[in-house]
Parts: structure tokens; sequence; C-alpha cells
């Protein structure tokens, strides 16, 4: 009779004994409020499960979506839990209520130092940075940090989650992935970024099921694990108010393929030279995805030949479908749906099944979104377009319309680069309306590119939608894709183009 106790992958907590020396049964598991449920037994093997964080202090930095499913995670498996929040009670007070039944501490208003006293663990809510002072302290004393994206890859219960990242075209490519999981004979989850909190349905999820997980810079940038199957879709300036420089934003998104093992897959963009320099990172095998066929050669992955998208793999040749009959709009969304298929292809799911599900796909909000047709004037809402690269992705969907457009841009820096943007809208677009804390710098930038003509700054959206209404004429384009933040006038992108739907459409 041997004694066992030891934490397993899947972040459960493993004691028992059994008769023969590391030969595991379980005959147990605990769910969230809920007792031990017996799995499996044998008459000479008494073995217990539970998870990793029970008994630790766990303290949860950030009462968003992500600490609160953390919370309550952590508090049903026996941890004790703080959560901390800058926030008062009354502004966080619908927070507060949906935790107020678990067994958890709250500190509001500040995060004191005496935090740290006898803590095991610090969950970092992705709107807190890694150089506040309370965090620095807290990696100062050698407190490990993790987050709830985290905690779930690692008592995920199926080894098939597939995570994705990219400065651009995640989403579309998560909801993609997820689209053609659905169609298929997998259950399948989508979540993390979007969504919801994976770790919320940790419980649920089986082994054989499908986990598609969006995942962010700020998400990833304390990650020690990667997901078996992984993509990096592309790396362009994004967030640099908050990573500060390129190298720390790309080696954020490294982290999703950095842990891989020999027998995990890395799917990475060939025509992005920044993704391509993060290849070696992983130990896992690479399938590659690209427009470029000089870039693509050689290489195994899903491109295009001949009008169709392909996926060429050890030697042999998949036909899957037609570019004409992707229904989204833009260059940009083909590269999507390269990486989409790949990922599915990897998944173990067929041609006929990515087809379909690409075919029957419908734009994601706010991104390229046809929301409102008045008179015969388009009204095009593109809020997601929060960088300008996600910007010139989009003018390159209209390129042969840029006589009919009107574009709306504005919204709040990210100390980002400008001049590309400047130098395309200066020669492609008709009419720019500018709004928001960038007006007067993009107005500057346009000026210096040689565009002072038929560029006006508004107020404010509503001001910018009524000044376009004002100048479009049947079979214009007015097209919201900002360039820059929400966040000087609004609560996040979604709430911008929600407004944007409702003016347009008034």
């Amino acid at each position: 009779m041997v004694a066992h106790q030891s934490f397993g992958r899947d972040g459960w907590y493993r004691t028992g004994t059994s008769v023969n020396s590391g030969q595991y049964l379980v005959i147990g598991r605990l769910r969230p409020g809920e007792d031990w449920i017996p799995v499996r037994s044998t008459p000479h093997t008494e073995y217990q499960i539970m998870d990793r964080l029970n008994g630790k202090k766990l303290l949860i930095l950030g009462l968003a979506r992500q600490g609160k499913a953390l919370a309550r995670f952590a508090a049903n498996a026996q941890a004790s839990v703080t959560v901390s929040d800058l926030g008062d009670a009354q502004s966080l007070r619908s927070d507060l209520a949906e935790i107020a039944d678990l067994k958890i501490e709250t500190v509001l208003g500040h995060h004191p130092l005496t935090l740290l006293d006898d803590c095991d663990l610090i969950a970092v809510s992705g709107g807190v940075p890694l150089d506040a002072p309370f965090v620095l302290e807290a990696r100062r004393r050698g407190i490990p940090l993790t987050n709830d994206s985290e905690e779930f890859l690692r008592r995920s219960p199926t080894d098939r989650v597939i995570g994705i990242t990219g400065s651009a075209g995640k989403t579309t490519t998560t909801s993609l992935v997820a689209a053609i999981g659905e169609r298929s004979n997998f259950k399948t989850w989508k979540g993390g970024n979007i969504g919801f909190p994976l770790i919320e349905k940790v419980d649920q999820i089986k082994s054989g099921d499908l986990v598609v997980q969006e995942l962010s810079s700020f998400q990833l940038e304390i990650w020690t694990h990667s997901p078996k199957i992984a993509a990096i879709l592309n790396v362009t300036p994004n967030h640099l108010d908050r990573h500060k420089t390129m190298a720390v934003y790309a080696a954020a998104k490294g982290n999703l393929i950095r842990y891989q093992t020999k027998d995990d897959l890395a799917i990475l963009s060939a025509d992005d030279a920044q993704t391509a320099e993060l290849a070696p990172l992983t130990r896992g095998r690479k399938l590659w995805f690209g427009l470029d066929s000089a870039k693509m050669a050689g290489k195994d992955g899903a491109t295009v030949t001949n009008g169709r998208i392909v996926i060429r793999e050890a030697g042999r040749t998949i036909d899957v479908m037609a570019v004409d009959a992707i229904p989204l709009i833009g260059r940009h969304n083909v590269l999507n749906v390269l990486a989409a298929g790949l990922l599915a292809h990897a998944a173990g799911i067929g041609p006929d099944v990515i087809e379909a599900a690409v075919r029957e796909f419908e734009a994601v909000p706010h991104r390229l979104e046809l929301v409102a047709t008045q008179n015969g004037v388009q009204f095009i809402n593109d809020s997601i377009a929060t960088a300008p690269e996600r910007a010139l992705a989009a003018l390159s969907a209209y390129a042969d319309s840029g006589d009919r457009l009107i574009l709306l841009a504005g919204g709040r820096d990210k100390n980002m680069v400008w001049e590309p943007w400047a130098n395309t809208v200066s020669k492609q677009i008709r009419s720019v309306i500018l709004f928001g804390a960038l007006s007067d710098l993009l107005k500057t930038k346009l000026a210096a590119a040689g565009r002072t003509e038929n560029v006006v700054q508004a107020a404010d959206l509503e001001e910018a939608v009524a000044l376009a209404k004002g100048q479009a004429l049947a079979g214009d384009i007015v097209l919201l894709s900002p360039g820059g933040t929400s966040y000087d006038a609004f609560k996040d992108f979604e709430e911008r183009g929600e407004l944007f739907r409702k003016l347009a459409r008034g």
C-alpha cells in the first residue's frame, strides 16, 4: 500500500492510497457547491481529487467579469479568497451583488500592501497593469501571478483546446472556429477574451469537447502554460500605452506558444514578419497560413491557389472552398478564414464542414458590419478598429470605393504610428470627418501627408454622423473605422459602435 499526493497538469489535487505504486484510479471529484462525486472505484483504491486552490490564500485584483468568475470558482474550491478593486462600493454595486453569496473578503478603493501578507497566489485581471506599484511589490516578494484564463487551461478536462491571439482578427477567427466546431460533431465552447470566462464552465466541459479560447496580450503576458493547438494571427503595434515597447508586446503574444511541447501545434501567419519571428518559441509542430505565395513556398498550411482555399500537409492537398464564397468583406477576412480553416482541420474537422460553416457565417458585430441603409447610403460599423492598422485593413476592403467613401476617424491614441494611415487616407478617401481626442493630431498628420481638403472636425460622434449624412449621396458609404480607442468618450468600442448604429438608423 503506497500513499500518493500530487498535482496533475489538469489542476486537480490527487491524494489517496493504492496497491500498486504509480497507478491512479479516480473515484471522486469535487465540483463547485457539491460533495464528492463518485466516478470509479476498486476494492484496493481510496482516491480523491481536490482543486489545487483548496486551502490557498488567493488575492484577485479587479472585480470585473474575469475577477468575478475566478472568485466564484476559487471560493467553491475552498480557497481563501480576497477581491480588491480600486472602485468604491457605489460604482461596483452590481458586481458586488453578483458575488454576495460567496464567502469571500472584499477590499475597495485601494490595494493595501497588507493584502500581500501570507498570500499564496495573485490573480491579475486584464485591466490591471503589471507595472502597478502593488503588482511590482508582489513580484518582488516572489508571489506567483495568474489569471482566470490560465487557471482554466491548467484544469481543462479536454486537450482539444484551441488558443487564438493576434493584434487584429482574433474575435472573428475565434468565432469562425467555434461556428465550424458547432457544425461538426464536437460540443463546442467559445470564451476567454470574448463571451464568458471559461473557468465558469470548467465543470461542465467534457474530455471530448472542443474549446476555442480568444486571448489578449493582457491575459497572455503572465502565462506560463500553452494550449496544445495555438494560433498567432499577426503582431502589429497595439496597446503600446500599456506595454510601452513592441518587444514587450510581442513577447506577451509569444507566450501563447512559448510553453508548448513537441506534441503540440502552432499555427502562424507566414505573411506577417513579426509573427514569423516568434516561430522559434514553440517546441511543437508548425503550420502556416498566408496569401503571399513566396512566403508560403515550401510550408505546410493553408493558402489560396487558383481562387480556392487549400490546405497542404504532409505531401497532400485538401481543397476547402472558393474564396468568392466567403461572405465577409476584405483581404484580412480571407486570412481569418485561412487561419480558422487550418485550426479546424488541426482539430480533426473535415473540409465539407468547414466550407458549410464559413458560407453561413455572419460578420461579428462592430467589424465591417452593415448597420443601416438610408436613402441609398450604406452605414458600416467598424468600431473595433482601435488602432491605425485595423482601420487600414477596413480601408483596403473598400479600396475600389474611395470616391464614394466618407470616413469617420478619431477616438483616443495609444502612442501609435499614424503616418501610413495618413498617407493612405490622403490619397484614397473622398471625405474625412474627425472626432474625439485624436481629432487635432489626425488633422495634423493628414496635412503633413498633403491632405487638407474635405477634412472636417466634429465635436463628437453624434456631430460626425450628422455631418456625414449631410454630405452623403445615394451610393455613398459612411464608414466608422476610428483607428483610436473609445475610452475618450465611451466605456468600450461596443458602446461606441452601438451609438453609431442608433445614429445611422435615426
